[in-house]
């Protein structure tokens, strides 16, 4: 009972997006019906938790009387950002929505995929903050129901196990979809994912850190709707919606820097740039061109985890699936090695911290592999005061030893070990060669992107 409870509240973190009309039966435009669907309107799925859970969840929390300003508390525990819509009081990436013993907690795409960063939210921003693993841990005990997840969903904060959710969620699902009985896929959860921005998704020829999915497929982005609770058939009725949701994401337009930006140092940060990233990363102006390169493990040097994560029984299970089988798309862009695709920088200011697994906490560290932290943590406050402008990131603590093991588990998840399975900081050298005066300015000219 316990497995399948954590089977069903897990797959429902990922599901929430499904019918393409708004609540009344109106038929929107198809990107405000990507808006309304990736924020769980209307709510396609039952609950991942009661809102009791919500509300008792401070009794976890080792308090003696629930806070006074009870919803900054739990937006804080948990890493999650006030909406900038109407959402009824709740975080964003969370909604009411029905379940088998009354209204509930459901949890849609913006729990992920939206974040705040120099006191402003973004829907599309990866979400740096987020505490996935706290919540799940720690919700369900409220109302009785001491069932974690069956592996870790976040080793640290702000970073996701997106491919063992997908490992986990695909054991139960034969290649057309249907249920069957699990058969173990070899879920690896010690990948660290650091979750892309969206807005980016544009420039991509391949989706995903490594270059893995077709950067127009719809289909890629569904596996998070396998839900036991979902049919094959319901599953598949959703590919309109996902459309829509695709066509939102292309619609998204990355945040300007809201500081100054001194122009004559970006000039001159311009011209080191062009001759000293682009290659990878593109051009960037009216005759920009991005190359959409999946750069080789043996060129870039970081951390190989998640390249050399995916076992292959798992990836002939998912392209013998539906997911695999989409029409009208071009063939996959050949990969003739194993490696991670240097990203379009639109908006860098705003996704810190940096690399696939979020390792590096600023921008001049990407550049000076040398002054790179072993290990720290940061606030996980996201206000203007939490924000390092000189050096194009989150403001950081380096500390001298790894946690305590003793230490309660939602504190360790606040450092970062970069000594630890999938979490290594190193490779990408390339700014090692640069001046520190070249690496100032390339920093200034990466604002204006």
């Amino acid at each position: 009972m316990r497995r399948s409870f954590s089977l069903a509240a897990l797959a429902l973190t990922w599901v929430g997006l499904s019918w393409a009309q708004t609540p009344d039966g109106k038929a929107t435009s198809q990107i405000d019906q990507g808006r309304e669907a990736v924020r769980g309107r209307p709510p396609m799925n039952p609950a991942a938790w009661s809102q009791g859970a919500y509300e008792n969840a401070w009794k976890t929390w080792g308090l003696k009387e629930k806070p006074i300003n009870y919803a900054a508390a739990f937006r804080e525990r948990y890493g999650l950002h006030e909406a900038p819509y109407e959402n009824g009081g709740l975080p964003m990436g969370l909604h009411v929505a029905g379940g088998l013993f009354g209204k509930g907690l459901g949890v849609d795409c913006l729990l992920c995929h939206a974040g705040s960063v120099a006191g402003t939210t973004y829907i599309g921003l990866g979400n740096a903050s987020l505490d996935l693993q706290g919540a799940f841990d720690e919700l369900p005990a409220p109302v009785g129901i001491a069932a974690p997840p069956p592996f870790h969903l976040s080793n640290v904060r702000g970073t996701i196990e997106a491919t063992a959710v997908v490992t986990y969620l695909m054991e139960f699902r034969k290649p057309d979809l249907t249920l069957r009985a699990p058969s173990s896929l070899k879920v690896k959860d010690e990948l660290c994912e650091d979750v892309p921005a969206w807005w980016l998704m544009k420039k991509k020829k391949t989706m995903y850190h490594t270059g893995a999915g077709h950067a127009r497929s719809v289909r890629t982005m569904m596996p998070f709707l396998l839900s036991p609770l979902n049919s094959a058939d319901h599953i598949k009725k959703q590919e309109p919606v996902f459309a829509s949701i695709q066509a939102y994401l292309l619609s998204l337009e990355p945040p300007k820097y809201p500081f100054p930006i001194d122009g004559a140092v970006a000039a001159r940060g311009r011209e080191v740039f062009n001759d000293s990233c682009a290659k990878r990363h593109g051009t960037y102006g009216p005759d920009g061109k991005y190359p959409s390169k999946v750069v080789p493990l043996d060129v870039v040097g970081t951390d190989p985890s998640l390249a050399q994560g995916t076992p292959h029984a798992v990836a002939e299970h998912y392209l013998a699936s539906w997911f695999a089988q989409e029409k009208g798309l071009e063939p996959y862009p050949a990969q003739t090695s194993i490696g991670y695709q240097a990203p379009p920088l639109d908006g860098i200011w705003a996704t810190a911290p940096y690399f696939h697994n979020g390792s590096v906490p600023t921008v001049y560290h990407v550049l000076n592999s040398k002054a790179r932290p072993r290990i720290f943590t940061r606030s996980y406050h996201t206000e203007r005061e939490d924000y390092a402008t000189d050096n194009l990131g989150w403001k950081f603590t380096a500390l001298p030893e790894p946690p305590d093991p003793k230490m309660p588990a939602g504190e360790r998840r606040k450092i970062y070990d970069t000594t630890q399975p999938s979490r290594g900081n190193g490779g990408h050298t390339f700014g090692d060669d640069l001046t520190e005066p070249e690496r100032r300015a390339v920093i200034e000219y990466l604002k204006t992107l």
